[in-house]
């Protein structure tokens, strides 16, 4: 059985990074870390079910500088994710294919992901 040299796919060393690369591996990751914040929520309303001892553990847990910044990354993940979401519904009524529409929404997701992280720890704090 003889083999031809057949063409490989080209991979992430070959492409050049480009907003819209980025954007569709952010948006997955993002899910993903809303998918383990969720187990965050979970843990704090059994907390919340279980008694006054449990709750004040878990506040004084999720009230440490560390568990804040990672709060912080949650929720940055869950305005990007809906900012992303949105796009990816303009999308779906056949809109913003052009190159200019992709790089300018991108970036307004970005930065409208940002805006609203920002505006809630403004509410929060």
């Amino acid at each position: 059985m003889t083999t031809k040299n057949r063409p490989l796919s080209p991979h992430l060393q070959v492409y050049r990074w480009q907003i819209t690369m980025v954007m569709s591996i952010l948006h997955r990751a993002t899910g993903i870390a809303l998918a383990l914040g969720s187990l965050v929520l979970v843990y704090w309303l059994a907390s919340l079910a279980s008694g006054p001892a449990a709750y004040a553990d878990a506040q004084a847990l999720l009230g440490s500088n560390l568990a804040r910044v990672l709060l912080g990354c949650v929720s940055f993940a869950f305005f990007y994710h809906l900012s992303n979401g949105v796009r990816h519904l303009v999308w779906d009524t056949g809109r913003g294919f052009e190159i200019s529409q992709l790089y300018r929404s991108g970036y307004l997701a970005v930065a409208a992901s940002i805006v609203l992280t920002a505006g809630f720890w403004l509410l929060v704090l």
